[in-house]
């Protein structure tokens, strides 16, 4: 559903009927339907087929519409969520401490890597190969060779990573 942020009564909402499997039966990804409710909400509803308890439904044609783009915020949350909450029942390895934003397309992750004395500070991109890096992430962190000192410029850390370029 969307409308105005004041909006309380059915008659000033709208229901968008989005397919959430793709022509092959596949489920479609949630960040593709949150790109196609931010082009929905962003033109207004067009082609009202119906309504459903007094809200207007729009049924969408996802083949036509163009999903909007995903936001610093989206990107950031995908890792977050990537790292803090995976989808398995045993708890992440090393687990994320915190994090930091440092740029718009970058930020800093403090990763609790047992190996180290203190938390190592992990400089990502959010942007390029990000479900790789995602992956990779619990191998990299704990690779000594690639850990740099601080030298007490970040007091969260006493190691740091660049994965910038990776």
């Amino acid at each position: 559903m969307a409308g105005a942020d004041d909006a309380v009564t059915p008659s000033a909402l709208v229901a968008y009927e989005i397919p959430l499997v793709d022509d092959e039966d596949e489920p479609v990804t949630a960040p593709l339907v949150l790109g196609w409710t931010r082009t929905l909400t962003a033109v207004g509803p067009a082609y009202p087929h119906a309504s459903v308890m007094g809200m207007t439904l729009v049924r969408v044609d996802t083949s036509v519409v163009e999903p909007a783009p995903p936001t610093r915020t989206d990107r950031v949350l995908r890792v977050l969520r990537t790292l803090a909450w995976p989808f398995t029942e045993t708890p992440p390895s090393p687990p994320l401490c915190g994090f930091l934003l440092t740029g718009q397309d970058s930020m800093r992750l403090y990763i609790a890597v047992e190996e180290a004395d203190g938390p190592v500070a992990v400089d990502v991109r959010l942007t390029g190969a990000l479900t790789a890096l995602l992956a990779a992430l619990p191998a990299l962190v704990r690779e000594k060779e690639r850990w740099t000192p601080t030298d007490g410029a970040d007091p969260h850390c006493v190691r740091a990573i660049d994965l910038t370029t990776w």
